[in-house]
Order: structure tokens, then sequence, then C-alpha cells
């Protein structure tokens, strides 16, 4: 199977190049790299330019202009330009453990999504993790929170089992599924805008179409770059729009994807 990395991004070069760093580290590497940028500035970009020249596989920049938070919009049209089978996504603040990429890769399973869990970098940690770009960090690293979270234990890892309910450990900054699994719900829906529910009431139509969910606990490890949370002025309609998913059992939204893969085609 052919295997992308999408990594989505906002405003942060100072962390995207972090990430990108630990990316260059992994043990297994995707075979290309999506970063869907809702409306970075130049920074941003001169980041991405410079670890493309670097890269060995092939990276795909997808910039949209910046009109709010629009995060369903960008990780839709960036995923259109996509022909991988299976696509692991992850938030331009969160670096990936080593081992990242291969776990998602070792248990991705026909039917199911993944979804692992992530460490909480200290928010006394963050400058000196930007400024000197530390992308590793042990179980008894001080500039970690949730030290249990950094524990990778393959023979526990293996023991959790796909389940076809939600689970409130999702998050969408640590997630992989089959790009088919995601085209035939219409991807994210673009009618949630702003910060919250984009990424559960994705996976809220997987489930209702039958998909099943698998948490990755003791592997698939990224460390969340602590930042001040983002205004959640949207939040309650976009929980009216996750609510009606969850009453109508929708497995497809109107707003999705479909458009950008018609174009494409």
């Amino acid at each position: 199977m052919k295997v992308a990395l999408l990594i989505s991004t906002y405003n942060w070069p100072e962390a995207l190049n972090v990430v990108l760093k630990s990316v260059t580290e992994q043990s297994q590497l995707p075979d290309e790299i999506l970063i869907a940028d809702d409306g970075s500035g130049p920074e941003t970009k001169a980041v991405i330019e410079n670890f493309k020249k670097a890269s060995s596989i092939p990276v795909t920049h997808y910039w949209h202009e910046d009109k709010g938070f629009r995060k369903s919009s960008v990780l839709n049209k960036t995923l259109a330009l996509s022909n991988s089978d299976y696509i692991i996504q992850v938030d331009g603040d969160c670096i990936l453990h080593k081992d990242f990429i291969k776990d998602h890769i070792e248990h991705a399973g026909k039917g199911v999504y993944l979804f692992g869990s992530r460490v909480n970098i200290k928010p006394e940690s963050v400058a000196a993790v930007l400024t000197n770009k530390i992308f590793q960090f042990s179980v008894f690293s001080g500039n970690v929170k949730n030290k249990t979270r950094n524990l990778r234990i393959p023979f526990l890892r293996d023991m959790y089992k796909e389940k076809p309910h939600f689970s409130r450990k999702l998050r969408g900054c640590n997630l992989s599924f089959w790009k088919k699994d995601f085209v035939e719900v219409n991807g994210y829906n673009e009618d949630i805008e702003g910060w919250g529910r984009e990424d559960s009431e994705l996976v809220l139509r997987m489930l209702n179409k039958g998909v099943k969910g698998k948490r990755l606990r003791y592997g698939g490890i990224v460390y969340h770059i602590y930042h001040p949370e983002k205004s959640k002025s949207n939040l309650d309609r976009n929980d009216r729009i996750q609510q009606l998913t969850i009453s109508e059992k929708l497995s497809w939204c109107e707003n999705g994807i479909d458009k950008y893969i018609n174009k494409t085609a």
C-alpha cells in the first residue's frame, strides 16, 4: 500500500520546522508527505521549501487563502491531490516519535481507523524545544507531561482491538485511515469552520458507515507543543452539526471532498 503523511499547519513555522525534522528521523518513512496549509505566511512557505529540497520523498504543499479557521476545507483539498491508499494525519504542532509512522502502518487494518495519544510538552519547555530543535523525548524527560503516554511497549500496544463505537480518546492530531473509507463518507464536513469537532464528526460518519476504530496505545506517539487555546466561538454551531450526524446516523456530508476529486479527476 502507498502511505501518505498528512500534516496540517497554520502560521507557526518554528513548530513545523521541528515536526518536519522528526519526520526525517522516522524508522519507516511514508511514500509521500502532504502539507495542508490553512493560509500561512511566507515564513512557513520558506520552511516547507527548504524541507522539500532536502527530502528524499515527494512533498506536496497545498495553500489556500487565510479566511479564518478552515481546516476541514484545506484537508479535503490536500487529500484530493493524493493517490495514496492510507493516510496518517498529524498537526503541525505535534512532533513524531521515531516509530510513529511504523506503528500506524503495522496496525493498519481494512475497514479500521486508528487513533493515538499525545504527550504534552510543558509550556516552560517550548522555547528550548523550538530553539534547539529537540525532537526526541525519553520517558524520563523533564520537558514532557503525561509520561505514561510516552511508553512504547509493543506487547501491550498489540492487545488493543477494533471497536464499533466512538471513543472520547480520539484526537485528530494522531489519526490514520484508508483514503477509500474517507472518500466514501465524503471526507471532512466543510460546514464545520472554526475550532472543534471536525475530526470527531468525520469519525462518527465513518462509524455509521461500518468502519471500526482502534486505539493505538503504547505506540504511535506524538508530542504536542503547548500553545494558547484557539478561539472556540464557533463551537456551539459545530456541536449542532455533530449532534445531527449522531441523531440521524449520517454517513455522508453534502459539503465535502467530492467537489475537489471531481475537479482533479
